[in-house]
């Protein structure tokens, strides 16, 4: 894309996008003030004018996770967003990263099993500006995938699939989703595996591409020192190039859990690692905001949660223990993880089960809420003290279509949870009795 073209898009007066397509402003009233639109082919935008610092940020979002995968070329999805980055427009991975050096830009991405997103961080003076923007929009809407970079990337990554193979975390991580998700997508690992990187080709990667990049799929989030019309100029310019195709379907729901299920893998490592769940919410439920404070509570409070003081603290069972609900598209798991001496492993897991039987029989108590809401209410400003982490908020509001306002409500949402919310929810959306649990490093396996 010549900088020639990009400036006239920039400059021309006839730049104009109709009033069917484009639509109204919609503000978040308070900290944040999210703007959003759609492009004139179908890409949504969410936009937050800042002109704090000299920059602008910018991320496009694509349902083109590991979920995306089939079994049988599992791994496609994370090499075709990271092969973006390698080749575009005729440009070698190398030129690219010249290009951007010489302005000063940073290429950036991130990847899970929902997303796959491409981002950019450059300074906002006019020629950095186009100059980066050119280079993105390629990179976005021309991508090579050269046969000699996709050689020597699976071998890379079977490399690292086959140490990762041999290491009781990544066993534990693999064994834990297989068994809690069953045939569903999510239970694929987000790099593949070895037989299945090993037969993908650049056809696969560039029809991968055409299917799950599309621009009415396209989630474009932009936060800096633009105006509301430059803005509107950028996400015109990312979003024109890209596939028409149609927009991806949404990913099959996962099916309700009604058996538990142990598995026990033996392993050389001197501690056990264990991980114990359910399925647990997607990304909009409305139980999440129940079950974040809860959970705040049971075990993702760090040293004031329940599992630490009782399974650490006051028995010195396990070097770490954690819980956490990863909300996703659909319904993402629900995780406890714990790592002791191979020796202390039935004690420590017995233990676990106890502190959790108590806790949803129970619920918490009024002192451990007020606390945890104190917690978390106080560390809100951290989440959004930079343009980066407004940027990651943007992409995760424009991707599971949150509402506006849901930073501005975050605060007022955690203060609203009562107790008996909370032992609601949790014993509505974990069946204790259906849980998955995985043991690597279990001395009765070996």
């Amino acid at each position: 894309m010549s900088l020639q073209f990009i400036k006239r898009i920039f400059t021309s007066g006839v730049f104009l996008i109709s009033a069917n397509v484009m639509l109204s402003v919609t503000s978040a009233h308070a900290a944040v003030n999210i703007q959003q639109w759609q492009t004139s082919v179908g890409s949504e935008v969410y936009f937050v004018e800042n002109h704090d610092l000299p920059i602008l940020d910018i991320s496009v979002n694509f349902p083109a996770g590991s979920a995306r995968d089939t079994a049988d070329k599992s791994g496609l999805a994370s090499i075709t967003r990271y092969l973006m980055t390698l080749g575009a427009a005729g440009m070698t991975d190398e030129v690219i990263a010249n290009k951007f050096a010489d302005i000063g830009a940073v290429l950036g991405g991130s990847f899970d099993t929902d997303r796959a997103a491409l981002s950019l961080r450059t300074l906002s003076s006019e020629r950095e500006r186009l100059q980066a923007l050119g280079l993105f929009a390629n990179i976005l809407q021309k991508p090579d995938f050269p046969e000699s970079v996709l050689a020597r990337e699976k071998a890379r990554i079977i490399s690292g699939l086959e140490e990762s193979s041999t290491q009781p975390e990544s066993i534990s991580n693999k064994a834990f989703m297989s068994a809690l998700y069953g045939k569903h997508p999510y239970s694929l690992d987000e790099s593949g595996e070895i037989d299945t990187v090993a037969k993908i080709k650049k056809e696969d990667l560039q029809a991968f591409y055409q299917q799950f990049y599309s621009a009415k799929g396209a989630v474009i989030a932009i936060i800096g020192d633009l105006t509301r019309e430059q803005a509107q100029q950028v996400a015109e310019l990312v979003s024109v190039g890209l596939p028409t195709t149609p927009a991806p379907a949404p990913i099959a729901s996962v099916p309700a859990k009604n058996q538990a299920k142990e598995q026990r893998i033996a392993h050389p490592a001197s501690q056990s690692h264990i991980l114990l769940g359910h399925t647990g919410i997607k990304r909009n439920d409305p139980d999440l905001f129940p079950l974040y404070v809860g959970n705040y509570i049971l075990g993702g409070g760090g040293f004031v949660s329940r599992l630490t003081e009782e399974v650490r603290e006051k028995r010195g069972l396990v070097y770490s223990v954690y819980s956490y609900f990863m909300p996703m598209a659909e319904a993402g798991p629900f995780q406890i993880g714990l790592q002791t001496k191979k020796d202390q492993a039935e004690a420590a897991l017995a233990l676990v089960h106890e502190t959790l039987e108590k806790f949803l029989n129970n619920g918490v108590t009024e002192a451990e809420l007020k606390a945890a809401k104190s917690n978390i209410i106080g560390g809100f400003p951290m989440r959004i003290d930079s343009n980066k982490k407004i940027l990651d908020y943007l992409n995760v509001i424009g991707f599971y279509k949150l509402p506006l306002n849901y930073l501005d409500e975050y605060n007022k949402k955690v203060e609203n949870v009562t107790a008996a919310q909370i032992k609601d929810a949790f014993n509505r959306r974990l069946k204790h009795d259906h849980f998955v649990t995985v043991i690597v490093g279990d001395p009765k396996a070996e």
